[in-house]
């Protein structure tokens, strides 16, 4: 499962990426031109895709409501 957080941090091909807090590093490797504040799916340590804002967000609520069980 991949988990979508906001990129705080990018240092060449990684990144320090928040999720609800949390900081992880993340590698960059498979994805193209990020940027502090974007969001990305992170898969076992990996930025998978890009997201927008608004689809990140959606996705993080929806996680919300699964896990609030």
């Amino acid at each position: 499962m991949g988990i979508p957080g906001r990129v705080e941090e990018v240092n060449g091909e990684e990144a320090v990426v928040s999720f609800g807090g949390t900081r992880r590093s993340v590698r960059l490797d498979l994805v193209d031109n990020v940027a502090i504040g974007d969001y990305v799916i992170v898969h076992a340590g990996f930025a998978i895709e890009v997201l927008d804002q608004e689809t990140a967000l959606e996705m993080l609520e929806a996680l919300k409501e699964v896990f609030k069980e």
